[in-house]
């Protein structure tokens, strides 16, 4: 038998010794808190001290590239062209009064002039549109010590250098492995828990376990993240039978709120990890989980979302639809307008990240899921606040359509989020021959009402 010498036996029992000392500070500190929703304060604590070394940090680096003439790059935070919120015809009756003594009330008919408008607003397209850099990650105005989000990213004195090599160890070193250990644990937990729920008959007894199995290990999986949440305005938090509805910038909006209420989600359908853990959490909860691309799929959610809702008593929980495509979290683009059809009570959320801790926009055309979630968890920290609107319902003389724009402006709103009228599906698909033909119809309904209105007089 191989026999150990004194040394290679001391080395043993102290790496045993760490790793209990270790596993149990998780269990006590951040495992059992989590179970219960109890926080000791050290992560707020955590995040004034980040911020307080953000500030030095850019000052410091602000200040190096002035001593060296380095012109800093500074984001567009409002677009690279100032655009005044004028209609269409407005501007080409300024084209014409510019360009020649006939205006637009004296001539109706078509102008030449009036391609410069098209061919400006094309230009002003291209170079600064406004839909495709919500795809993109949200730009900083200060340094976080993440070379992934600065655009300044070179050497500015040694003391700012040894301060970013420190980040990069205790992110790579230290979080990243403890937030690996607290992922694992609470996304085995969700698959073992809700897989053995789903064997228990229906009934109130399951109801209660899967609930509790569900925010159990969501909230651990929050402490994964490291994020920081505050909620506002508790009181109006969905009720049971009601339709939840979100801003989407990423996954993790399913963990944000799960994490204070039972949910059913309603979703679209994922591979891989995620599959997984979707194929696991439906056989303990009403999840749905459904192919956007299939029509046939949208209807039988469409008629599903209708049985759910019609007897509220008997609905102990509230569906959650997260609504379009993952967005930078800085708009909100166009709502589907299937959850507003129902009749149900809305409980609008709105949800803002922070990013000076770490992007949790997910690209889901650049990076997968797992590269995803390691980004994630070697940033600083998760940081962000929600916002529970009151509850709205559809108005009598409103369609889906108006009363899904309706909800989207509050949480627009309230989330300090730009409202774009935009789909989210321009992500991957082209733009549609609607969109294009509505420039047209303005114009000739510009053209063709000035001469009617010419004629009748």
């Amino acid at each position: 038998m191989f026999l150990l010498l004194p040394f290679d036996s001391l080395i043993v029992n102290l790496l045993g010794i760490s790793l209990t000392v270790l596993f149990t500070l998780l269990l006590v500190f951040i495992i059992v808190p989590a179970i219960f929703g109890v926080s000791f304060g050290i992560r707020k604590l955590y995040m004034k001290t980040l911020l307080k070394i953000f500030a030095w940090a850019t000052l410091r680096m602000e200040r190096g590239a002035k001593e060296k003439n380095h012109q800093l790059y500074k984001p567009y935070t409002n677009g690279i062209i100032a655009k005044d919120p004028t209609s269409l015809e407005e501007e080409i009756k300024e084209i014409r009064r510019s360009g020649s003594s006939k205006a637009l009330d004296n001539t109706p008919e078509f102008e030449l002039s009036d391609i410069f408008y098209f061919c400006r607003k094309g230009m002003e397209t291209i170079m600064d549109d406004e839909v495709t850099k919500r795809f993109s990650a949200e730009e900083l105005e200060s340094w976080n010590l993440l070379s992934r989000t600065n655009y300044n990213f070179q050497y500015i004195s040694l003391r700012l250098t040894v301060l970013w090599g420190l980040g990069v160890l205790i992110r790579y070193c230290f979080l990243l492995p403890l937030r690996i250990a607290l992922a694992f644990t609470g996304i085995s937990l969700l698959v073992v828990g809700t897989t053995v729920v789903g064997y228990l008959p229906n009934g109130r007894f399951k109801e209660f376990l899967s609930k509790h199995v569900h925010l159990m290990c969501y909230r651990i999986c929050v402490r994964a993240l490291t994020a920081i949440i505050t909620y506002h305005d508790r009181e109006n938090r969905p009720r049971n039978g009601g339709i939840c509805v979100a801003n989407h910038t990423s996954p993790i909006d399913v963990i944000i709120l799960a994490s204070d209420g039972y949910y059913a989600m309603v979703g679209q359908v994922h591979g891989g990890l995620m599959g997984v853990i979707q194929r696991a959490m439906v056989k303990a909860c009403p999840h749905v989980w459904f192919e956007r691309s299939e029509v046939k799929d949208r209807h039988l959610v469409f008629l599903l979302l209708i049985s759910e809702v019609k007897d509220q008593k008997k609905s102990h929980f509230t569906l959650f639809c997260v609504l379009g495509t993952c967005i930078n979290n800085t708009s909100v683009m166009m709502f589907k307008k299937g959850s507003f059809e129902i009749g149900a009570t809305v409980y609008p959320v709105a949800i803002k990240y922070d990013p000076q801790f770490g992007d949790a926009f997910w690209n889901s055309s650049k990076y997968g899921m797992v590269t995803y979630l390691l980004r994630m968890m070697t940033s600083w920290a998760i940081v962000c606040s929600v916002w529970y609107l009151p509850p709205m319902t559809r108005e009598t003389d409103e369609d889906a359509v108006q009363f899904a724009n309706r909800v989207k402006s509050a949480i627009a709103r309230q989330g300090g989020l730009v409202d774009l009228l935009w789909d989210g599906g321009l992500k991957r698909e082209k733009v549609k021959d609607t969109f294009k033909e509505e420039q047209q119809k303005l114009y000739s309904k510009m053209i063709v009402g000035n001469h009617e209105d010419r004629s009748r007089s």
